[in-house]
């Protein structure tokens, strides 16, 4: 494949579907029992699901495929004299983005929208200098420090069926999509979110590598549209053809996988004091992260730093806490506040060596691209507070599929402090840290976390449900922590 094929396909997210998938889907609808009047594949490239959805719905009035690019359709036009009662179906040449869908689907009878929308991301159209988008708004509403700090990161398909329900919210409809997985619960979690009327759905597991020959979590993802309707559980089915499925569903605003064992364990559901918090972040470990190599200190960019420790913290990466190295450490971290918002200009008085270092550094601190480094006092960091320097701790990382409490202590005499991929409880008493990491460590505690966890995410351990546990449910527990 060409630089130039390899960037379109990454721009348009363009994965054809193979007929046999697409025969597939539209055999697994037609087994729950969708006979639509009309079919519309919004971007049909060279028209697997115009072609199956002509042999599955022959009562269909209206097959229409729309797609940007008009060597498919020329494509899909000549191919279209083999498909049964072919002259029901449309083809129209046409940009997701811009297309006047509304006069397309102001027709009466219930409506299914099918296809494979693109399995690309807003930040990948970035990197290539795509503009393969829709417009810049943030759709998801984010608050100011999320859509800052990377979270409002989304794939365009997860815009594209936010469309697509808003076509099907007001009348009785079908969606099935072949979607990545992690975007399907996103999109799920918006029609619970939204309170749009849906009778049922469900996530069927599809073999990506077999079908796309890529390695991502994928699957066909089925809604049935109903105004009268308000049923967010679904089922997450191994495969199209899999007869049990595990129930999921909304409960106290966040996203159960398991409600069987959440619904037997939802006594220790609740909010506590502790709260778990995530590492430093500071956008720049070449300046702000060190090496300790044969006595000296070591940047990310190769140079020996002389510098006071007064601003020095042993750091613990995510991995270090996953494969339990946390006993020592050759990394530190430059820790320039105490608390987020504290000035900075201290550091000149209290430790010069260190303030010279980071103002000889100053364009790369500088040049830091979150909008949360801005207004702030210059060199600032995030994540930090009371919580960063206790002398006791209980981390996991986010990052890995396991579910690995560790109680980590101080390390030369000074609180260990971590990298934003990790979740920690804070204590002033180790005998405290203790208590928690039995609780913790318990089968009903892991059973509980279980529950809710995800764990084909890629960052599958979130503190939002590590705050969901309420450690206080527990038999004699009290949590004495400060933090």
């Amino acid at each position: 494949m060409t630089d130039m094929l390899r960037q379109a396909q990454i721009e348009f997210g363009d994965f054809q579907t193979p007929l046999e998938l697409a025969k597939k889907v539209c055999e697994k609808l037609v087994e729950l029992g969708v006979s639509p009047t009309i079919v519309i594949e919004p971007t049909c490239g060279v028209g697997a699901f115009v072609e199956a959805s002509a042999v599955s719905f022959p009562s269909a009035k209206a097959i229409i495929g729309v797609d940007v690019n008009r060597v498919y359709l020329d494509e899909l036009e000549n191919r279209k004299n083999r498909f049964f009662q072919n002259r029901r179906i449309r083809l129209l040449q046409g940009d997701f983005f811009d297309f006047n869908w509304k006069n397309l689907l102001d027709v009466e009878g219930s409506l299914l929208v099918i296809g494979n929308f693109p399995w690309v991301t807003n930040s990948q159209q970035g990197v290539i200098g795509g503009t393969n988008l829709p417009a810049k708004i943030n759709f998801q509403n984010r608050n100011g420090f999320d859509a800052m700090t990377g979270k409002s990161n989304f794939d365009i398909s997860e815009w594209m069926l936010i469309q697509s329900s808003n076509w099907l919210r007001n009348r009785h409809g079908y969606l099935a999509m072949l979607v990545k997985t992690s975007v399907a619960r996103k999109f799920l979690n918006h029609l619970h979110a939204e309170k749009i009327g849906i009778l049922r759905s469900a996530i069927y597991s599809i073999d990506a590598k077999k079908y796309f020959d890529v390695s991502v979590d994928a699957c066909l993802l089925f809604c049935e549209f109903d105004p009268r309707s308000h049923n967010y559980d679904y089922d997450i089915y191994e495969g199209i053809n899999s007869i049990s499925g595990q129930r999921v569903g909304h409960r106290n605003g966040i996203t159960v996988r398991d409600l069987d064992a959440f619904e037997r364990l939802s006594g220790y559901y609740g909010r506590n004091k502790t709260k778990w918090r995530s590492g430093i972040k500071h956008d720049c470990s070449d300046v702000m992260e060190l090496r300790k190599v044969d006595g000296s200190f070591v940047n990310g960019l190769g140079e020996i730093v002389e510098i006071e420790s007064t601003y020095l913290y042993p750091l613990l990466k995510g991995s270090d806490i996953a494969n339990n190295r946390i006993e020592a450490t050759n990394r530190y971290a430059l820790v320039t506040q105490t608390a987020v918002g504290e000035p900075t200009s201290p550091i000149k008085k209290l430790a010069p060596k260190t303030w010279n270092y980071l103002e000889a550094h100053a364009k790369y601190l500088d040049g830091r691209k979150s909008r949360i480094y801005r207004d702030n006092p210059r060199f600032s960091i995030f994540g930090v507070g009371a919580y960063t320097f206790a002398p006791y701790k209980i981390a996991i990382c986010g990052l890995y599929k396991k579910l690995d409490f560790r109680l980590v202590r101080t390390i030369e005499n000074k609180p260990a402090v971590f990298d934003d991929t990790v979740y920690f409880l804070s204590f002033t008493k180790e005998q405290d840290a203790k208590k928690i990491l039995d609780i913790l460590s318990s089968r009903i505690a892991r059973d509980f976390y279980s529950a809710l966890i995800f764990w084909d995410e890629k960052r599958p351990i979130k503190s939002s449900i590590l705050n969901s546990l309420n450690l206080e449910q527990f038999e004699g527990s009290q949590v004495l922590t400060l933090f």
